[in-house]
């Protein structure tokens, strides 16, 4: 019996590493359109006060009088008032100038429409990206269609092995495939001399490609392994193919090895004998709940409360927030928010989810500085009753 439990268990564990990296992968996502916020959001810091050196200039065209001292004082007051506002949830003094009361009120009302404008965008963005990369993972098996198609046209080599192999055969044959691509579908046709020109300088190129087309009769085996090779060091391996794909995709470094598993998987799970079509890998065992969380971890870290703003700012002892890099206090506000506002991620895992991404993102010493203050956070939430765990998250936080 305690057999049947240990597998029950192993199994337990494999789906939930498997689904934390997945989950990774969308902590990233939501890391870079955090950043990309963030920095929207200070390039509209600097508008406003160029609206405000703007409006307090003097006027050239205009055929009266200009005072310029005044307006230069005008202008001095207009920006400290704004930024002190900007502080201070928008209170401004009592005693204003109507005129800098007036243009204060107006550049802090465009800030607030540009910030929410920013925030919609990087919102429902996040939510593509991640769409997006099942787009890129069809271009990838519909690439290897394609270079079979141009060695079909090949006057040069035989490349009968390749097209007679199983997986490109049950490629081509999947209903599936020809359903989820229909989008795509174009891609590689349009782009024909590309893919001749890779035919011709990269996998004809590869010695274990050119070996294989000399077997006399290949095995389910070593098609199997020629179709892996193809993806993994021909197709997304150190080749133009690869670089092709880094300069149209923004975010292909991170990507590449999202659609590399996807690949690898589709390939694994095909088996000729079984008599069944290839099946396409899904992109997320449970997309909607992988949705709400990408969502809501982007909605609750861009909005993250005061109080825990403070917690961060008391523990980095002599760094002030504001003067932290960038990416670590994107990290820290993103991990505070899963702690408090995901009950059923375990603190450890969230934790050394976070650790990993300054260890990838941030600088040599941001690992080391990340789990020192998440770990005293973290016991101090819990302390204080504001680190509620229920299920799962309640693994490993005893």
């Amino acid at each position: 019996m305690w057999v049947f439990y240990f597998i029950q268990i192993n199994q337990y564990l494999w789906l939930f590493f498997e689904t934390m990296l997945n989950r990774r992968s969308l902590r990233i996502k939501v890391m870079q359109n955090l950043f990309a916020l963030q920095q929207c959001k200070d390039a509209n810091f600097q508008l406003c006060l160029d609206r405000l050196e703007e409006t307090f200039s003097p006027d050239l065209n205009s055929m009266e009088v200009q005072d310029k001292k005044l307006l230069s004082q005008q202008k001095t007051q207009a920006i400290t008032i704004f930024k002190n506002a900007f502080e201070n949830g928008g209170e401004l003094p009592t005693d204003v100038d109507d005129k800098i009361k007036k243009a204060v009120t107006a550049t802090l009302d465009f800030y607030t429409k540009a910030e929410r404008k920013d925030f919609s965008y990087f919102k429902t963005n996040l939510v593509k990206e991640v769409e997006r990369i099942y787009d890129h993972y069809l271009s990838v098996l519909n690439l290897a269609l394609a270079l079979a198609d141009a060695a079909a046209e090949d006057k040069k080599i035989n490349h009968k092995n390749f097209l007679n192999n199983t997986w490109i055969t049950a490629l081509r044959q999947s209903e599936q495939m020809k359903e989820r691509s229909a989008a795509i579908a174009g891609m590689w046709a349009s782009r024909a001399n590309l893919v001749k020109l890779w035919l011709r300088d990269v996998v004809k190129q590869d010695a274990d490609y050119m070996a294989y087309l000399d077997k006399k009769s290949p095995s389910v085996d070593e098609q199997k392994k020629l179709v892996n090779h193809l993806f993994r060091k021909i197709i997304l391996g150190k080749t133009v193919i690869n670089d092709f794909f880094e300069s149209e995709i923004l975010r292909w470094a991170e990507d590449r090895e999202i659609v590399k598993g996807m690949v690898e998987k589709t390939v694994k799970s095909y088996e000729p004998q079984a008599g069944k079509p290839l099946h396409l890998h899904e992109l997320s065992l449970n997309w909607d709940d992988d949705r709400d969380f990408i969502e809501r971890l982007f909605t609750d870290a861009a909005n993250l409360p005061d109080e825990l703003r403070a917690r961060i700012a008391k523990n980095t002892r002599n760094w002030e927030v504001d003067r932290l890099p960038l990416t670590d206090r994107i990290i820290l506000e993103m991990a505070l928010a899963e702690l408090t506002g995901f009950p059923s991620i375990p603190v450890k895992v969230t934790i050394n989810e976070y650790i990993e991404l300054a260890k990838n993102y941030s600088t040599p010493k941001s690992r080391q500085f990340i789990n020192g203050i998440l770990d005293v956070i973290s016991k101090e939430l819990k302390s204080a009753g504001n680190l509620k765990k229920s299920g799962r998250g309640l693994i490993d936080n005893k």
